[in-house]
C-alpha cells in the first residue's frame, strides 16, 4: 500500500506550471513532468483501500493500486508494464485526460486525490526515455484485412491491437497526417505532436498501413468537417476488398448557432482556428484567422472552448470573453453525494487562467454588424426543471467583438460517411452500433463495425481508447469464425 502512513504524512504534489506570463509566449507544452523521487513520493500516497474505485471509474480500467506500489518500489519499468497492459497511449492520457480515476480515489473522501495522471504521465515518459517502448509483431498472421476509417485515439487503438493479433491493417485517413483531433482539435501547448508522430512511427513498424489524403464516401461533407484529402475510396470497395471495416470517425460536425447575424463575417466554428494554428505550428501558412489586438468571445463552455482561449491569448487578442450557456456551478461539492464519480463544480482551465472574462448563464441572442461581426447580443437566463431556461428581464447586454468563436461541441459524425455505408443512425445521427453484447460495434452492415465518438457521441480520449481496444477483440472474434 505504498508507504505505511504515506497517505497520512504526504501532501499531494501536482506537476510545475510554467507561469502565465511565461507560457503565454510560445506553444510548447508548459506542465512537467515528476522527477523520479517525486513519482515515488506521490505514489506512496495510494491507500490501496481495497476496492479500487479508481480503476472503476477509469473507463481503461487502469489497476492503479499496483501500477502505484510498483512506482513506490522505484521499479517503474513494472509499473509501465501494468499500465501498457490497459492504456496503448498513456503519454496522451497523463496530458489530457480529466483524470476520472483520481475522482474515484478514495483518498479524495478526506483529501485530495493521489496523482495519479501525473504517475500515468510521469511512467510512459520514463519508458520512452528508457527504450522500453519498441514495435511489438504478432506471432503468426491471420491473412485478414482490415480497413479502418479514421485515425484519431479509437482507430489508432484498435489498429494496435488487431496488428498484433496477427491482422493486417489498413487506415484510412481524410487529412494530410494521422491523429485526428488529437494533432489537429488539441492545441500544442497541451498536447505536443511530437507525441504523435513518436506512436505512429511504432504503429508503422509493427505493421498497421496509413493511407493519408483518402477520403471515404461521398464528398458531401458539413460545414467544418475538414478534409485535405484528394483521394478518394469508394465505401463500398472497402467493404468488399477487406474481411472487416472498422468506422472511427470521430464526432466532426460542429453545432452551430443559427441566430440572426450568423452570416457576418469574423464568425467562426472553433475548429476553423485551433486546426489553421495547428498547421502553422507545424510549419504551414499562417493561421488566416488573425486575432492579434482584437476582442475575441468564444461561445461554449467545454475544452474546445477552453482551447480556443489559451490559443487567442497566444495570438495576441487583447481581449477574450467567454460565453457558457450552463449555470455557474458551486466551487466546491460534498465528495460524499458524488463518489465515485465526477463532481459537478466549478473548474478553471490553464487557458481560462491565462486571462479570460467568463459569463455564466449567459445565451446568446444575436450577431452584430454590417457585412463583419462587430458583436454579440446576450441575455442571462435561468435553469428549471427538465432543462427549461427562462431569459431574465433586464439583463440584455451587448459585447464588442470582432472575432467570434463557436465552440459549442459536436453534434455526430458526418451524415456523408453514414450514407455511403448506408448505415442505420440512433436519434442523434450516430452511427448505431450496441457498446455490449453478443453484437458489441457491430452495424447494421455485414462486415461493418464502428467505435469511438461516431459511434458514441462527442467524449473523451479516455473513452474513444476503451471502445477502439474492445471493439478489436470483437472484430478479431468475427474475423477467426470465418
Amino acid at each position: 500500500m505504498g508507504f505505511a502512513r504515506g497517505f497520512l504524512e504526504i501532501a499531494r504534489q501536482d506537476p510545475a506550471h510554467e507561469p502565465v506570463a511565461v507560457r503565454i509566449r510560445h506553444f510548447n507544452e508548459f506542465i512537467s513532468t515528476f522527477s523520479d523521487d517525486t513519482a515515488v513520493q506521490q505514489a506512496g500516497r495510494c491507500m490501496d483501500c481495497g476496492i479500487p474505485f479508481c480503476s472503476h471509474a477509469c473507463p481503461l480500467h487502469n489497476v492503479m493500486p499496483e501500477i502505484n506500489q510498483a512506482v513506490c518500489e522505484g521499479d517503474f519499468a513494472r509499473g509501465y508494464a501494468l499500465l501498457a497492459a490497459s492504456n496503448n497511449f498513456p503519454e496522451i492520457t497523463g496530458r489530457i485526460c480529466p483524470a476520472l480515476c483520481e475522482e474515484g480515489c478514495t483518498l479524495s473522501l478526506t483529501d485530495k486525490a493521489v496523482s495519479i495522471k501525473a504517475i500515468e504521465r510521469k511512467l510512459a515518459d520514463w519508458a520512452f526515455d528508457h527504450g522500453l517502448i519498441q514495435a511489438k509483431t504478432a506471432a503468426a498472421a491471420s491473412g485478414k484485412r482490415v480497413a479502418i476509417v479514421g485515425s484519431g485515439p479509437a482507430a489508432l487503438a484498435c489498429a494496435q491491437e488487431l496488428t498484433r493479433l496477427g491482422h493486417q491493417v489498413t487506415v484510412f485517413e481524410k487529412n494530410d497526417k494521422a491523429g485526428g483531433l488529437l494533432r489537429y482539435g488539441i492545441p500544442d501547448f497541451k498536447l505536443s505532436k511530437t507525441l504523435i508522430d513518436r506512436r505512429i512511427r511504432q504503429l508503422e513498424r509493427e505493421g498497421v498501413e496509413f493511407r493519408l489524403n483518402t477520403l471515404v464516401g461521398g464528398r458531401e461533407l458539413e460545414p467544418g468537417v475538414c478534409c485535405t484529402g484528394k483521394l478518394q475510396v469508394n465505401a463500398d470497395e472497402l467493404v468488399q476488398n477487406y474481411a472487416a471495416v472498422v468506422l472511427c470517425p470521430g464526432s466532426e460536425v460542429p453545432r452551430d448557432l443559427k441566430l440572426p447575424g450568423r452570416q457576418l463575417s469574423g464568425i467562426y466554428f472553433a475548429l476553423d482556428f485551433l486546426i489553421a494554428q495547428n498547421r502553422e505550428n507545424d510549419g504551414a501558412a499562417p493561421n488566416p484567422l488573425e486575432v492579434k489586438g482584437k476582442q475575441v468571445v468564444v461561445i461554449g463552455g467545454g475544452e474546445t472552448a477552453s482551447d480556443c482561449i489559451g490559443t487567442a491569448i497566444r495570438k495576441g487578442a487583447v481581449q477574450v470573453t467567454q460565453l457558457d450557456y450552463h449555470e455557474k456551478l458551486p466551487a466546491t461539492v460534498d465528495a460524499v453525494d458524488y463518489f465515485p464519480y465526477w463532481q459537478p463544480k466549478l473548474r478553471t482551465s490553464t487557458s481560462q487562467q491565462e486571462g479570460c472574462t467568463r459569463r455564466f448563464a449567459c445565451s446568446t441572442t444575436r450577431f452584430t454588424g454590417k457585412g463583419q461581426v462587430n458583436g454579440v447580443d446576450t441575455v442571462q437566463v435561468k435553469w428549471g426543471p427538465q432543462r427549461k431556461i427562462t431569459p431574465l428581464d433586464g439583463t440584455a447586454d451587448h459585447i464588442a467583438a470582432d472575432i467570434v468563436l463557436i465552440a459549442m461541441g459536436y453534434a455526430h459524425p458526418s451524415a456523408a460517411l453514414v450514407k455511403a455505408f448506408g448505415l442505420d443512425c440512433d436519434g442523434r445521427g450516430n452511427i448505431a452500433a450496441p457498446l455490449t453484447g453478443p453484437r458489441a460495434f457491430y452495424t447494421s452492415r455485414q462486415k461493418v463495425f464502428a467505435a469511438g465518438d461516431g459511434r458514441k457521441g462527442q467524449s473523451l480520449v479516455v473513452y474513444a481508447l476503451a471502445e477502439g481496444r474492445q471493439c478489436a477483440l470483437q472484430v478479431d472474434a468475427y474475423l477467426r469464425s470465418l
